[in-house]
């Protein structure tokens, strides 16, 4: 049983929790891992129309975990390539998902953190929650999450959020349709689970998935273009002297100079 991610099924809605509130919720190995699993298993449940993921704890999610990823920069460039790859397929599998995916934010979603709200259909955030791709800020390359972000809110907003690295608010964040809304912590929940009862009552089964399947398949093939080649530089990156130093000075609570 892996205990990094929880599941429920409650009318229709299946929710899916990271469960690593300890460590921010940092995308490791495991938590990646389940997942991928909880998303195949929701795909194939009948009773199962919307889902809701969400966190436990303080932080949505962290990003990357950087002592794991610290770890990789000793692995081959193949080994590396293997690991970004069950990344890129699980932002693959909530992309195309044939369900609706709602992310319910109650804190921070930071570098691949945001990534993952990126990819779900509707993202609702608290106030105090910060959105932001970090990944220049210790030497890494924010590669996979920048293709479905410029698929999601431009080039040019991408290109601002990537190459400065900064921290935006909850109400920037939806002014730049980085997500939906913006509610207050004591309705979040309420005001997520009144939206997916509405997407399963007053909506289609079928129109719901026919459409987000008609949505994905515009640019597919440029998509995945780009993802393989967002895969491979994010390998070639890991083995970087900057990303090296960039993830050593973070463990270590000190500045990289650059």
């Amino acid at each position: 049983m892996n205990e990094a991610v929880l599941t429920q099924v409650a009318d229709r809605i299946g929710f899916i929790t990271l469960n690593r509130p300890e460590k921010r919720n940092a995308l490791s190995p495991e938590l990646i891992s389940g997942l991928i699993s909880a998303f195949e298993a929701m795909k194939i449940n009948d009773e199962v129309k919307v889902i809701i993921l969400r966190a436990n704890g303080k932080a949505f999610c962290a990003g990357a975990d950087l002592a794991y990823l610290q770890q990789l920069q000793d692995f081959t460039y193949e080994e590396n390539l293997e690991d970004s790859q069950r990344l890129r397929g699980l932002f693959d599998l909530i992309y195309n998902f044939p369900k609706v995916v709602i992310a319910e934010l109650q804190g921070h979603a930071l570098a691949g953190g945001c990534g993952l709200a990126t990819v779900c259909d509707f993202a609702f955030a608290v106030p105090d929650a910060l959105f932001g791709y970090t990944e220049v800020a210790i030497g890494f390359v924010p590669a996979l999450v920048s293709v479905f972000l410029q698929e999601q809110i431009g080039g040019a907003k991408t290109q601002e959020l990537l190459l400065s690295g900064q921290l935006i608010s909850s109400s920037k964040a939806a002014e730049l349709g980085l997500i939906t809304e913006v509610v207050s912590s004591e309705f979040l929940q309420k005001s997520v689970r009144d939206f997916a009862d509405k997407l399963i009552l007053k909506n289609s089964t079928f129109s719901l998935r026919e459409t987000k399947l008609l949505l994905r398949e515009l640019n597919r093939e440029s998509r995945e273009k780009s993802l393989n080649y967002a895969a491979e530089l994010n390998a070639r990156a890991r083995a970087h002297p900057d990303c090296k130093k960039g993830i050593s000075a973070f463990l270590q609570k000190t500045k990289p100079e650059w």
